[in-house]
């Protein structure tokens, strides 16, 4: 198989992996509180990373790092992310959520040009103005009579704050990747996740029956086999071609939240989400090109613009 062809093939069985994460979540998440379930999906995460980086021979080479404070700040941001998240997947409808969280990669060119120093110019701004649009009309599901109480209203708010605190993550792995390996990264981010949910112990933990720990257990080792598959597509082929199909996963989010919880997601929900979506991968497939322009302008002496 081609390497283009089995990233892709890789990319897209990691969204299978990850539909099947968060709908195991949400079965759970009725009676298990989020904190314990952020605690299963990072201690039981590591398992699947471990075996993959002895597989490619990077064990324990790669979890050298020369930046512990980064991966510190990365994780605490991450795991809040996480946390949040799966707050809001246990107060809303997995299609709803999701859709929210689409709005990740448009929060991602703003602390770009905030933090990072980009320059951002009327493509990307376009998209992204056009995206929170698609936002705004999701979350306006979640909100009836223009109040803002309600379990809904909630979980909407819950993942748009993972959304936002999902791509401030995103920049700080960006600086991290200049010193450190994608096994490192992958790896003290579940660590320190792991750590991180024991402090939520004293808002009260649960013992989960056999059928909730067997859920939460099969969470965590889902997500890692996710986070395998993704890391090993994106080094098969190119990001610009691979980040696109995370999008798929909204098709197994509705067929699964359908088939178990019996969630159909509204019109609105639906109109909403494929703008969110087309922005999502004009902004993709603008940085992509940039990026390509960058490099040819590197050996001309000129700059592109963005």
């Amino acid at each position: 198989m081609p390497p283009l062809v089995a990233g892709i093939v890789l990319k897209i069985a990691s969204t299978i992996a990850f539909a099947f994460m968060v709908t195991a979540i949400k079965a759970a998440s009725a009676d298990i509180p989020a904190g314990e379930v952020l605690f299963a999906r990072s201690f039981f995460g590591i398992v699947p990373v471990i075996i993959y980086l002895v597989w490619i021979g990077e064990f324990p080479a790669s979890l050298a790092t020369r930046n512990p404070f980064g991966h510190v700040r990365r994780s605490l941001v991450g795991t809040l992310s996480m946390f949040t998240w799966f707050t809001g997947i246990a107060h809303l409808p997995l299609p709803d959520a999701t859709a929210i969280s689409y709005s990740g990669p448009l929060f991602g060119v703003c602390f770009a040009a905030l933090l990072l120093g980009e320059k951002v110019r009327a493509f990307r701004w376009t998209a992204v103005f056009v995206g929170f649009v698609g936002v705004l009309i999701v979350l306006s599901e979640q909100v009836s009579d223009l109040g803002y109480s309600g379990p809904r209203a909630f979980g909407a708010a819950c993942s748009l704050a993972s959304a936002v605190l999902g791509a401030l993550a995103a920049v700080t792995i960006r600086s991290l990747t200049a010193t450190e390996t994608t096994g490192s990264i992958v790896f003290y981010f579940s660590l320190s996740g792991t750590v991180f949910s024991l402090l939520t112990l004293p808002a009260g933990w649960v013992v989960p029956t056999p059928g909730l720990a067997g859920l939460m257990v099969l969470a965590g080792l889902l997500g890692g086999v996710g986070q395998v598959l993704m890391t090993q597509s994106y080094r098969l082929a190119e990001a610009s071609i691979i980040a696109p199909f995370d999008y798929i996963n909204m098709i197994w989010i509705v067929l699964l939240s359908f088939m178990v919880f019996g969630d159909v997601p509204s019109l609105t929900v639906v109109f909403g989400s494929l703008v969110v979506i087309a922005s999502g991968v004009f902004v993709i497939w603008r940085e992509s090109r940039l990026g390509l322009l960058e490099a040819k302008a590197r050996q001309r002496g000129t700059l592109p613009p963005v």
